[in-house]
């Protein structure tokens, strides 16, 4: 939780200009509980090669799913976030086709928001709107100008389902590789 930090750093809320949300292109979890995007699938082992998403003490590999933005949202409201830096965007780069969670369905329900119970989710499916893909190794790109279309319009999606704008997007493990939007 982003209001932790305040108190942590020895200063009040007000103190803080900026909040920045730090999110996957996908999502990984470690350990039990409900995961709706959960992927068990050849997706979900490109994410999980490509990515690197193995555990770094255990190497245990963590389980894959596609982007969330209900969870996305919340985490944005609850921690007041005032922009978002998006990694691992380069791991999407060879899918024809790129899927985002945009509510779930239960007992006959659709939930844009987090249901209130965690027994909501282990009965949810995901409701996914799907954007096409871009074909093109990121890992080079420099600047925003360079990112191919399809790449804007996913961070677009984002922006316009979380309600927060994408600030810096990571396109390579490198410190280099991560780019700034804002001025």
């Amino acid at each position: 939780m982003a209001g932790g930090a305040c108190t942590g750093a020895g200063i009040g809320p007000r103190d803080i200009d900026r909040v920045i949300g730090i999110a996957k292109a996908y999502v990984t979890r470690v350990g039990a509980g409900p995961f709706p995007t959960e992927l068990f699938d050849e997706v979900g082992d490109h994410f999980v090669d490509v990515g690197h998403e193995y555990g770094t003490n255990t190497g245990r590999r963590r389980r894959p799913g596609w982007l969330d933005a209900v969870m996305l949202r919340y985490a944005a409201r609850v921690n007041s976030l005032s922009e978002l830096a998006i990694t691992k965007l380069d791991v999407l780069d060879q899918l024809e086709t790129i899927r985002v969670c945009v509510a779930y369905e239960a007992d006959g329900q659709r939930h844009e928001n987090l249901p209130y119970h965690q027994s909501v989710l282990h009965r949810s499916t995901p409701v996914y709107e799907n954007l096409p893909g871009w074909g093109v190794d990121l890992s080079g790109i420099t600047e925003r100008s360079q990112l191919p279309p399809e790449a804007e319009d996913y961070l677009s999606f984002i922006e316009e389902q979380v309600g927060v704008p994408v600030d810096m997007v990571g396109v390579g493990p490198g410190r280099h590789q991560v780019l700034r939007f804002a001025a």
